[in-house]
């Protein structure tokens, strides 16, 4: 039998979740990390050398015109996440985009016309979906073991100034709504296999330099009834991270991080949920999955643009208070 062909990844974004992403392709079998693209032609070379990567560019055209690489990852700044996933699509390569798709909804919108047009993969890193903890939750509901009444959600970062993950200055801001939120606001149509049908929002003063609001509070409610409280902060001295109480009719669950726990603290062994503990590499997978399997990815751009709609909802409220 004939072996086929690796398929061919070119990674777009240095960072931290660039790494991240290559460190989980390297795992994937039948999968080669093509091109590194950063923002300099210094940067992309330094962070494919120290990778093992043979091929540093500093312009996603560069990796666009190559008909060797099938597929992008893109693990950019947020503002440049839509237009480069359309330009990833126009050149007839599949997408794998990180959270959040857009930071509009007119940009997330433009990104799903033309996913339906080509019809390649386009898959938005919604790592949520993918997390052992929730995937283990998510099996429990779809059994009919266990349906969400409510969800209690905390996300919480100590970050009063504009640093990346690796404390690093970005050269662009972050944002509680379009970003931190689209995990949560996802995830919750997610596991309770209902839309969202009311959404409510409030935020605490807008920062002073960074014009974005640091705290940040949000009630969803699904067309099954289920509800959500979700509540978000830049502010936090610790500690730090997103922490999610799932209050169900047959039980009570809490996912921090890669750990699961009952309403007791006994914890719930996840490690045979999915290949991985990694949710970064469990989303990658699903991507090569989809490509090789010529079907829809879960969290394609399709599955979530809801989320999408939601959140430009949630900003309209929050302008018409200002």
């Amino acid at each position: 039998m004939t072996t086929p062909q690796p398929l061919r990844i070119a990674l777009a974004g240095g960072g931290a979740f660039g790494a991240k992403h290559v460190a989980a392709l390297k795992r994937i079998e039948g999968v080669s990390v093509a091109a590194i693209v950063s923002s300099t032609l210094e940067s992309a070379q330094a962070f494919a050398a120290e990778h093992g990567v043979g091929r540093g560019v500093s312009d996603l055209a560069d990796v666009l015109d190559d008909d060797t690489i099938d597929a992008v990852i893109l693990a950019t700044p947020t503002p440049l996440h839509a237009d480069q996933t359309r330009a990833v699509l126009a050149a007839g390569k599949h997408v794998h985009v990180e959270i959040p798709l857009a930071d509009s909804l007119i940009g997330a919108e433009a990104c799903l016309d033309l996913h339906q047009r080509t019809g390649l993969v386009a898959m938005v890193g919604h790592t949520r979906r993918f997390n052992p903890s929730h995937q283990w939750i998510h099996r429990r509901i779809r059994a009919g073991e266990f349906a969400i009444q409510q969800m209690d959600v905390q996300t919480y970062f100590f970050r009063r100034r504009n640093l990346n993950a690796l404390g690093q200055p970005r050269s662009w801001t972050d944002h509680l709504l379009w970003h931190h939120a689209a995990h949560t606001v996802d995830l919750f149509a997610y596991q309770a296999g209902s839309p969202i049908v009311q959404a409510n929002a409030i935020q605490g003063p807008l920062h002073p330099d960074l014009g974005i609001a640091m705290d940040l509070s949000i009630q969803l409610r699904a067309a099954n009834g289920a509800i959500c409280t979700l509540s978000l902060s830049f502010n936090n001295d610790g500690p730090l991270g997103t922490f999610f109480r799932y209050i169900g009719d047959t039980g009570t669950y809490l996912a921090r991080y890669d750990d699961l726990t009952d309403g007791t603290d006994t914890p719930i062994d996840v490690s045979r949920v999915d290949v991985s503990m990694d949710g970064i590499e469990l989303q990658d997978r699903e991507f090569v999955a989809a490509i090789r399997e010529g079907r829809e990815p879960n969290a394609s751009i399709a599955q979530v643009m809801p989320c999408y709609r939601t959140l430009a909802a949630l900003e309209d409220q929050l302008a018409a208070q200002s």
